[in-house]
């Protein structure tokens, strides 16, 4: 089991600065013990221009199968000669990602002591693993890779070079190359997706797995695009844990949606007694201003349409003044851990005859939201592409007609306020666009004349006198002629 991590330098930053990163001496061979054999580092190369780490996992197949409590590969307890002959000494595998994380441990958290600075800038690198089993074939290695910044060639290794008519293996010959990952981040890469690849573990998958789940993935998996095929099979396949992880990388995208910390979002830590008054979260600040406007209008029965995780609903069911309360969300995923969070198995008769969650898409009419005294879409049309707006706008003004309609969007004047942002950058990797004050003022007036609205604007958040509010809310009242014709029409 082999995987070579090779770079490029000048006399300025010579390559060999690899040895510093990976805390590995490029003058000598190093041997480490495994539960499951001997790993070693050597450097095939070392000179200003170019260097290269190899790593070497000699694995012991008895120690291997004694470990296993007898099983082989695929579980079965019964394929004897499995056991021992088998792919596990020659393909990576999660035995060679254990190797990568134990021996390079300071390296994949980007420790470096001796060149602090180097640690923290992308290298040019490029890793070679000459066996890897991908299931899944060569264009799922690309998928996964690729929107991590790896530019990616994996060959399928023929089944046999003297048969060539049997075609190829699950195996395949990878190189990947970059010039814009830190070695940090090459690392937990390859200790994730080396294994999801190889669809197995050779160790039962406790519930910790989890938690180097998204220590490994912090910076990259939320925003995969193949993020729940990676987690389920990272986690063997295992439905609770695979759940949770998910759970909890939906609260990450969620609380950079919100431009909050994750503990805001969950509300999982108790607030602990401090001197210093901290500043209320922007997305409790909007629920509260959604909930202010709600209170304003009268109304008793509420469409929270795009209700995420259902934070909205759990702030409206404290209130007895809503009398029924809908969620929906085209993502069903967020419906479930919407529902887990409003604890619906576990809620009273009477509260739960107040709530009900459904899945639906806002670009498409739908009978169920008709009939309601206002409808609420917070921080979601951003999250569409501007031609599928007159779509909700028609949805939601022209067929579904609520009283009130509140919707909230980012300021993108705001944006240059968040430190943390880089310039021309949206808030949210989902954001489709983000709109100015007029832009977002001059479209909530044309929506308001062609459906018989009124319209107010209001700030959400500290009202920068240069730049606005983080966050902008329209207030849609439907005219009074509007309702009168309607219930005329009604009545005929």
């Amino acid at each position: 089991m082999f995987l070579t991590i090779s770079t490029t330098g000048t006399e300025e930053r010579p390559a060999t600065d690899l040895g510093f990163l990976l805390h590995k001496h490029p003058g000598k061979s190093q041997a480490f013990s495994t539960s499951y054999g001997t790993a070693h580092v050597l450097y095939p190369e070392a000179d200003d221009e170019r260097c290269t780490a190899a790593l070497l996992l000699e694995v012991d197949t008895v120690a291997l199968v004694r470990r296993g409590k007898g099983k082989g590969r695929g579980g079965a307890p019964d394929a004897a000669l499995a056991q021992y002959v088998n792919d596990r000494p020659y393909a990576a595998s999660s035995l060679l990602a254990v190797a990568l994380s134990a021996v390079f441990s300071s390296a994949m958290r980007g420790v470096c002591n001796a060149l602090p600075e180097r640690a923290g800038q992308p290298l040019p690198l490029r890793i070679e693993v000459p066996a890897l089993p991908a299931r899944g074939g060569a264009g799922l290695v690309g998928r996964l890779f690729e929107p991590l910044g790896w530019t990616v060639t994996a060959e399928p290794v023929a089944l046999d070079t003297e048969f060539p008519e049997w075609g190829d293996s699950r195996y395949v010959h990878l190189v990947l190359a970059s010039q814009t990952l830190t070695l940090a981040e090459a690392l937990r890469h390859l200790y994730v997706l080396l294994p999801v690849l190889d669809d197995a573990k050779h160790y039962w998958v406790a519930p910790d797995e989890v938690d180097k789940l998204l220590r490994a993935g912090e910076g990259w998996l939320p925003d995969h695009p193949e993020q729940k095929l990676i987690t389920s099979r990272y986690l063997s396949r295992r439905w609770s844990l695979t759940r949770e992880a998910m759970e909890r990388l939906e609260l990450v995208r969620l609380a950079e949606a919100d431009d909050s910390a994750v503990e805001e979002i969950d509300n999982a830590v108790a607030a602990e007694a401090e001197t210093e008054e901290k500043p209320t979260p922007l997305a409790v600040q909007r629920r509260d201003a959604i909930v202010t406007a709600l209170t304003e209008s009268g109304a008793a029965r509420v469409l929270d349409l795009g209700c995420g995780q259902g934070q909205l609903v759990q702030a409206l069911l404290k209130d007895p003044r809503f009398t029924e309360i809908v969620g929906v969300d085209v993502s069903a995923r967020a419906l479930t851990i919407a529902a887990r969070r409003l604890k619906l198995d576990r809620m009273g008769e009477r509260q739960a005859a107040r709530v009900q969650l459904f899945q639906g898409s806002l670009s498409y009419t739908d009978n169920r939201l008709k009939g309601y005294d206002a409808a609420v879409l917070s921080e979601v049309i951003e999250h569409l592409d501007l031609p599928r707006l007159p779509a909700l706008e028609y949805a939601v003004f022209g067929a579904a007609r609520p009283r009130t309609v509140l919707v909230t969007t980012p300021n993108v004047e705001y944006n240059v306020r968040w430190e943390t942002l880089p310039a021309g950058h949206v808030r949210h990797g989902d954001h489709r666009f983000e709109w100015t004050r007029e832009e977002f003022r001059t479209w909530a007036r044309l929506v308001a004349e062609r459906h018989g609205y009124e319209v107010e604007f209001r700030p959400v958040g500290p009202d920068d006198p240069e730049v606005g509010p983080p966050t902008q809310m329209a207030v849609f009242r439907m005219r009074d002629t509007d309702r009168t014709d309607k219930k005329e029409a009604k009545a005929a």
